[in-house]
């Protein structure tokens, strides 16, 4: 028997032993390592999300596409961390996050410091924000609710245009 531990930038299953002797199975649709696309070739998106849920989908979503995802942050700090650490091609940025700083605070310094730009995805667009965002220069926005193959489609644009 497999149980599920969650964190926010990964879901893993663990082993308690009591499998039955079957061992783990990649789950139907996964390929196996030796298939998978290498990491190295892939394009290395930061995920900055702080509902867990959503961050968790669209995290299968960009990996399923083929994306290597350097993390899920739900704060700025943390999306600021993450971006020096990993140094993603692309950040995928939503507004409203947990703590002080929002989105476009996280997706400014990142951009000022790294030169990395971002889409952001938020139901929090409005001129006003957009405004503020302006200086990140950003490769786009998605409204929320989204489906993840329109998120999709925005990165894989943004990507095309860097």
């Amino acid at each position: 028997m497999f149980t599920r531990r969650a964190t926010r930038a990964e879901a893993l299953l663990i082993d308690d032993g009591d499998q039955g002797g079957e061992g783990y199975a990649a789950p139907v649709g996964e390929p196996e390592a030796a298939e998978r696309p290498a990491a190295a070739s892939s394009p290395c998106i930061l995920l900055v999300e702080d509902d867990f849920l959503v961050g968790m989908e669209v995290e299968t979503g960009l990996q399923e596409a083929g994306y290597e995802v350097a993390g899920i942050a739900a704060t700025a700090e943390e999306a600021v961390e993450l971006a020096r650490q990993r140094r993603p091609a692309l950040a995928v940025m939503d507004i409203r996050l947990a703590g002080d700083r929002d989105g476009v605070d996280a997706a400014l310094e990142i951009y000022r410091t790294l030169g990395i730009r971002s889409i952001f995805a938020s139901a929090h667009g409005d001129a006003q924000v957009r405004a503020r965002a302006e200086p990140a220069r950003p490769l786009g926005w998605v409204a929320k609710p989204y489906r993840v193959e329109t998120l999709l489609k925005a990165v894989e644009e943004a990507l095309g245009r860097l």
